[in-house]
């Protein structure tokens, strides 16, 4: 990928990476010096219930936002946003806090609040693995935690939309 990126640079095109975000800070910083836009995951901010849905703590995740938050490059932080899992207010109020917290805002071009979906079903079928084999609840927000959602985040000074 960094090689890609390296190219599409030579070639004069804008270039932007769509992250979980968890990869070493060295890679991080390297792909940071190719790219001109990160598009910057953040599922949620309890570290135990990160672990418990994506199966890795999310102490790396943030530690890298942090980090990209100093260098010179613009990012979005899209939110997946899951009823009953992350599109409480409490994760909303954590989430908006660490973003509060970071070093330097000047990159950070805005929240897009993503509906959760269920595309990956089949992309788990053709793959011949199992979507979702805890059977959790997933569901798309209600147009009224939307609302309360991006209200939250503007009430704290951040450009929020629904969709990105």
């Amino acid at each position: 990928a960094l090689d890609v990126l390296k190219e599409l640079g030579r070639r004069g095109f804008h270039r932007a990476v769509d992250t979980t975000f968890f990869a070493s800070q060295d890679i991080v910083r390297e792909v940071a010096r190719h790219c001109e836009l990160f598009l910057v995951d953040v599922k949620i901010m309890d570290s135990d219930l990160h672990r418990r849905y994506t199966g890795v703590s999310n102490d790396l995740i943030l530690s890298n936002l942090r980090m990209l938050s100093e260098l010179d490059t613009q990012f979005f932080v899209r939110i997946p946003l899951i009823e009953g899992i992350n599109a409480d207010e409490a994760n909303i109020e954590a989430t908006a806090t660490f973003l509060d917290s970071l070093p330097s805002h000047d990159g950070l071009c805005g929240i897009n609040l993503l509906t959760y979906h269920d595309v990956g079903r089949d992309k788990h079928r053709r793959l011949w693995s199992v979507f979702n084999p805890e059977g959790i609840a997933m569901s798309a927000p209600s147009d009224e935690t939307l609302q309360r959602c991006v209200a939250q985040f503007k009430f704290r000074g951040y450009t929020t939309i629904i969709g990105g």
